[in-house]
């Protein structure tokens, strides 16, 4: 579980990043958390954008994403998720 203090420190490295993942009207798959699960392994932090055509409610996806990916939900705003899960191998960000 991340303190308020990291989550602003991540949501302040993140601001830059682009989103990697859309979810459409297909909603959540494993195949996408799969891959979610590797690019989070791979970058510690990404963002996830859920298109316009999705029927899930925002909170409602990005819950599944982080029940299935394990990963932290650093913030959930409009239509973009910020995901945090520290790398075992690949290690780049150091939480405050």
């Amino acid at each position: 579980m991340l303190t308020s203090k990291q989550k602003k420190y991540l949501r302040g490295l993140s601001h830059k990043l682009q989103p990697i993942f859309q979810v459409g009207k297909a909603g959540v798959n494993e195949n996408m958390t799969t891959q979610i699960s590797e690019a989070l392994e791979k970058r510690e932090l990404i963002k996830v954008s859920i298109l316009q055509n999705c029927f899930e409610d925002n909170s409602e996806v990005a819950r599944e994403i982080v029940d299935d990916t394990e990963a932290n939900l650093v913030q959930l705003i409009g239509n973009t998720i910020i995901l945090y899960k520290e790398s075992a191998n690949n290690k780049q960000i150091e939480l405050p």
